[in-house]
């Protein structure tokens, strides 16, 4: 999800979600596959066409530490701001029904929710849908995978069959499992990206795709490839901008180079149904989730 220290990140989960979600994200990556063509359109600049969203989600991490101070209280302000779609990152100690009833009250809704690797264990995937349904998920999204866990080409390929056996579980109750990638992903080992792998390797009926833009971008890979390649497996994106290349500082959505207006007209071909704003940073997270939120609000594609 960011460019954020592993340490806090470990923390933070351990608070609320009680899931392996820690990020250690290298500052150097070598072999990513690189972009097959850059678009020179800047997310600042108004996109043709009369295209707009309707609905405009929020990934909750943005705003972790207001979550943590008053859940209820923090809902309230992202839904006065004029989100319609939250996800979740953790349950803050509320239960499912507990944040249905908030949310039924706000009128928002939560399409999907971040989980570990470790809630889709055999153990624990049942509890992990019962949840889901319980908030209104339709989709449970694997966020992030340990180093220890992603070491080898073979490590990807046993992910895949985990994946697998997890969207077929989903399906069972309704749901559909998804993975949210970073950057590491993009990394070649043994002459394949893993992200490909995953996507060759998993049942396109089971296992979706939530694609960070930032993240994809940071790698130095082409999101728009990845919507030609495998049409219709992107039913989720996360809404989250970078100043450009070297340092792909995150900035708030339309006061970086990313070309929102240019990808969100690809949505049919990616599968796109819910947009995320994300930044996982922020200074003030209010005036940063106000200032994306009229951003993505306003662009027409």
């Amino acid at each position: 999800m960011t460019n954020r220290n592993g340490t806090d990140r470990r923390s933070f989960l351990g608070q609320v979600a009680a899931s392996a979600l820690a990020l250690g994200i290298p500052s150097q990556l070598l072999g990513c596959t690189a972009a097959d063509s850059k678009s020179t359109v800047d997310s600042a600049t108004p996109s043709a066409g009369t295209d707009k969203l309707d609905r405009i989600g929020l990934q909750l991490y943005t705003v972790r530490d207001l979550m943590k101070a008053n859940v209820e209280d923090t809902l309230a302000k992202v839904a006065g701001i004029g989100y319609k779609e939250v996800e979740f990152a953790g349950y803050f100690d509320r239960t499912p029904p507990a944040l249905r009833a908030t949310l039924d009250k706000l009128g928002l809704t939560s399409p999907a929710s971040h989980i570990g690797y470790d809630a889709i264990a055999p153990a624990k995937i049942a509890a992990t849908l019962d949840a889901a349904n319980a908030i209104g998920n339709k989709y449970i999204i694997v966020a992030y995978l340990l180093d220890t866990q992603r070491k080898t080409l073979d490590d990807w390929k046993r992910h895949a069959e985990v994946f697998n056996r997890a969207g077929e579980a989903a399906n069972a109750r309704g749901l559909t499992f998804a993975y949210h990638n970073h950057d590491f992903e993009f990394v070649r080992l043994d002459g394949k990206v893993p992200y490909d792998v995953l996507l060759e390797s998993t049942d396109p009926k089971l296992v979706k795709m939530e694609m960070d833009l930032y993240w994809i971008t940071k790698a130095g890979s082409d999101w728009s490839a990845y919507f030609n390649r495998w049409p219709g497996r992107f039913p989720m994106v996360h809404v989250k901008d970078s100043a450009g290349a070297p340092q792909h500082e995150m900035r708030d959505v339309g006061s970086g180079s990313m070309p929102f207006g240019t990808i969100f007209a690809q949505r049919q071909k990616g599968g796109i149904e819910h947009f995320f704003v994300e930044h996982d940073n922020p200074k003030d997270p209010i005036a940063s989730i106000t200032a994306s939120y009229q951003h993505v609000k306003n662009l027409s594609f």
